[in-house]
């Protein structure tokens, strides 16, 4: 069979090394030296001076002042290269350090070059990251993320598990360097010890250890300059604890969790809710990190027991969410004009109809949806309020009020116990109402006022006891003085 004989490479995509001569693989240094001319992304590099002297240079660097961001600049670097190589003598493209490593342009003029029919060649360069590895001692196996500066300076939190080291590419500038800081100090804390390692390769080399908040307080910051990011506790990522609770349901983890399904673990849920929901309500933070976390082992235990069925997956928890709040809130992800809290409340609605219909689900109506496990303040609380984004609500508290003393009315009038339950329940309903008005929510306060009569009945009992009699012999008025040193 006759070997199929491959087109000459038009566009050769050329890895420069970190910077000194004598790191360019031979390959590269040869093609250089018998190159007539030779296009940079950027001179922004060391190897530049070192380069033969009868080779013509161009370079992109007037781009990055002209183009609004990145993105403008590479996209015009790889229309000039994808041209270029149509020539007859093609074009030798050379990128600092590795053609696949933090380098944009590589793998797009790749994929524009191959729809055009034109061969490329690449040839590799050792990248940054070998001398910045060696520079500051570690072995990137068995976990380490590469990330780019400008990618997270953009983010509101890191883009990566905490407990995985990190080297973050690209600190080209204090401003960035600051930007970074911003993003890792939602996690991380200040005094988190990192190292900053300049010019990794070259002869003047270094490696700046500080705290994370100091980094971008550096006077070597240049364009070769990246953060090394040491690892937090292990213990401090999602996937770790996603780890922890697949080990306790697997053949070799613990008996009670192996033996757990969706509906044994419900009070449990349950349970955990009301005492997060304690927490909040005594204002005690360490309380609620404990809390939040026992919730959270119980949201995890769900989805591995789904995923050990072939339910659903922990990814697929996370992935239906995060497009539901994205699709939800096209004023902050897309480019819907929305004024006030109302309007995003209304808007909320109608998408969520729109959901429904999409997923085939049938329309019920504006309320069918609320869960009845809900306590009864909380469930007559979220009626109101959806009720209310559609219009269907007093125009001022006047109204409340009137239909407040109108309820007190009708269940003094009624006869039967019927009658008076039912009276009742609109009377709660209606204070309900009342508490919504004033932006109050019910189950709370009726859960602090509980825990205020607690508390001073308790106090009650105690003064009985010091006085050597018991609560229920005392008259009225007796107890009523006993309230009263209580409060």
């Amino acid at each position: 069979m006759a070997k199929v004989r491959q087109p000459s490479p038009k566009i050769i995509i050329l890895g420069l090394g970190p910077g000194r001569a004598d790191l360019l693989t031979r390959q590269a240094w040869e093609l250089i030296t018998h190159a007539n001319e030779i296009y940079l992304r950027t001179k922004q590099h060391p190897i530049i001076s070192e380069l033969p002297q009868d080779v013509s240079i161009h370079s992109f660097d007037d781009l990055y002042k002209t183009g609004e961001n990145f993105e403008q600049v590479y996209a015009q670097i790889v229309d000039k290269i994808v041209n270029l190589g149509k020539r007859k003598q093609g074009v030798i493209y050379a990128v600092p350090g590795s053609p696949f490593v933090a380098e944009a342009t590589t793998p797009v003029i790749i994929e524009r070059a191959g729809r055009e029919g034109i061969a490329v060649q690449v040839v590799e360069g050792l990248s940054f990251l070998e001398p910045v590895l060696s520079a500051i001692g570690i072995d990137p196996i068995p976990q380490m993320a590469l990330i780019d500066a400008f990618d997270l300076s953009i983010k509101h939190v890191p883009s990566f598990p905490p407990h995985m080291p990190v080297i973050i590419a690209q600190i080209y500038s204090q401003q960035i360097a600051s930007e970074v800081k911003l993003t890792l100090t939602s996690v991380y804390p200040d005094e988190h010890p990192v190292k900053l390692v300049h010019a990794a390769g070259n002869e003047d080399e270094m490696v700046e250890t500080c705290r994370l908040f100091e980094i971008d307080r550096s006077k070597h910051i240049r364009l070769l300059s990246c953060l090394y990011l040491p690892p937090l506790d292990e213990r401090s990522s999602f996937e770790a604890f996603q780890e922890v609770v697949a080990h306790l349901r697997a053949p070799d983890g613990c008996p009670w969790d192996k033996e757990q399904t969706h509906l044994s673990l419900r009070p449990f849920l349950l349970e955990e809710t009301y005492e997060v929901l304690e927490a909040l309500d005594a204002n005690n933070s360490a309380d609620l990190c404990e809390e939040l976390g026992d919730l959270l082992l119980q949201i995890y235990l769900h989805a591995q027991i789904a995923s050990e069925e072939g339910e659903f997956t922990l990814a697929d928890v996370l992935r239906n969410i995060h497009t539901k709040i994205v699709n939800r809130h096209p004023h902050v992800f897309g480019d819907v004009k929305i004024s006030d809290a109302q309007g995003v409340l209304r808007h909320w609605e109608k998408l969520k109809a729109i959901e429904r219909t999409e997923n085939g689900k049938k329309e019920n109506g504006l309320l069918s949806s609320i869960a009845q496990a809900l306590p009864a303040l909380s469930q007559a609380q979220e009626i109101q309020r959806r009720a209310a984004r559609v219009g269907f609500d007093w125009k001022d508290i006047d109204g409340v009020w009137k239909k407040l003393d109108e309820e007190l009315s009708e269940v003094h009038r009624a006869n039967s116990p019927d009658e008076i339950a039912h009276e009742i329940g609109d009377l709660l309903f209606t204070i309900v109402n009342l508490a919504r008005w004033y932006q109050v929510d019910a189950e709370s306060v009726l859960r602090e006022t509980n825990a205020r009569f607690r508390q001073r009945f308790a106090k009650m009992e105690t003064a009985a006891k010091d006085g050597k009699f018991e609560l229920a012999e005392l008259s009225i008025e007796e107890l009523d003085v006993l309230w009263q040193a209580a409060k």
